[in-house]
């Protein structure tokens, strides 16, 4: 049996948004984001939600201070405008958002959805892993943050 294939008291079930996000070893900054921004309990909530989560990759790719500048205590409003700009009341999977042309997001502004060669984008993000699923929700990994205006 592979080492870690089994976890403690998870009986077989899934795993909330943010233990399957911190489970896949890509996501430590969304992770460290969500905490500093008091969102981790929201998204261990009954839900659903969708979340489209950007890598480590994606905030990296941000302008030379911007993760640690949204992660000051000062700016957790600003903070949880951006994460909750990626997250979607309600559970949809990546065949049902490709019928879509737009998602009003938890944030309150509204995401554009495009689908070209079966490749689906999020505002410019694209998504690079489609239906995740989690206990409460479905996750899509995308390639950029989101930023809302």
């Amino acid at each position: 049996m592979l080492a870690g294939a089994v976890q403690a008291g998870s009986h077989g079930d899934k795993q909330d948004i943010v233990d399957t996000a911190v489970a896949a070893g890509q996501f430590e900054t969304l992770a460290a984001a969500l905490e500093a921004a008091g969102l981790v309990e929201t998204l261990k909530g009954e839900g659903p939600f969708t979340v489209f989560a950007p890598t480590d990759e994606a905030f990296a790719a941000l302008p030379e201070g911007t993760v640690e500048s949204l992660l000051e205590p000062e700016n957790i409003e600003q903070l949880q405008a951006v994460l909750t700009y990626h997250v979607v009341a309600g559970k949809v999977m990546a065949e049902e958002a490709m019928s879509l042309d737009s998602a009003t997001t938890v944030q309150g502004q509204d995401i554009t959805i495009t689908t070209a060669d079966g490749t689906v984008m999020i505002n410019d993000a694209t998504v690079i892993q489609a239906d995740i699923e989690a206990s409460n929700g479905v996750i899509h990994v995308i390639d950029s943050v989101l930023l809302p205006e």
